[in-house]
């Protein structure tokens, strides 16, 4: 591996961290939460993800509770949309905007880190996915919605796949650098705000079944 998880790497890391944050802070303005619970759950989508792929690892404590800097970005963002909420409610697509970029930038470091703690190629771009959409799962659950994850009228894990395999391909070769770093949180980024403009989907887990809900009243009939 010839791009190692640098300071370079660690700022992609807050960033991600950062557009977590937002997403999860704009969710707990929508829901009517307080401001405690606005920097909660902007902490739970922002550092969840992290957690997780730091405990699978075997990393130690996680990165979150041991450099204060991962702290900064969920309490700016609880800040920030307490200030500015009541002028960008109307935009519904901001959570997805964020969402989207935080994915993007979580795929990458997350396969990084889990190719620098000497997992396989597989493992890695196992570990980018579940770093990617961890802490949207878990900031969705605590906010008593679907999570994006498993909604059928939308791509959730595919963009992080995309993203996770190409950096860890890029990785591998020897040609992962800041430059396709970036080029590959576009595409991440990029294919998820589109398929959810454009309204993309995969098929559901059962063919012929309706997808905007089951037919009639015994509870799931076929077409």
């Amino acid at each position: 591996m010839t791009f190692s998880f640098s300071a370079v790497l660690i700022w992609l890391d807050l960033a991600g961290v950062f557009f977590f944050a937002v997403s999860g802070s704009l969710l707990a303005a929508r829901k009517q939460f307080d401001i405690i619970g606005s920097l909660l759950l902007a902490s739970v989508v922002s550092l969840g993800g992290g957690v997780i792929r730091d405990i699978i690892i075997n990393a130690g404590p996680p990165t979150a509770f041991t450099n204060p800097a991962y702290l900064a970005p969920p309490l700016l963002a609880a800040v920030l949309v307490y200030f500015l909420f009541s002028s960008v409610q109307r935009y519904t697509s901001l959570l997805v905007l964020f969402d989207a970029g935080g994915l993007a930038l979580f795929c990458i470091t997350g396969s990084l880190k889990a190719l620098e703690a000497g997992m396989n190629p597989i493992a890695a771009v196992l570990l980018g996915v579940t770093t990617a959409v961890g802490g949207g799962l878990l900031r969705d659950i605590t906010a008593n919605e679907v999570p994006q994850l498993f909604d059928p009228k939308d791509l959730y894990a595919l963009p992080a796949f995309a993203g996770a395999f190409l950096t860890v391909v890029l990785s591998v070769t020897g040609t992962f650098n800041a430059v396709t770093a970036g080029a590959v949180a576009a595409v991440v980024f990029a294919f998820r705000v589109t398929a959810w403009r454009r309204k993309w989907y995969v098929p559901l887990a059962v063919r012929g079944w309706h997808r905007l809900g089951l037919a009639t009243g015994d509870g799931g009939t076929k077409d």
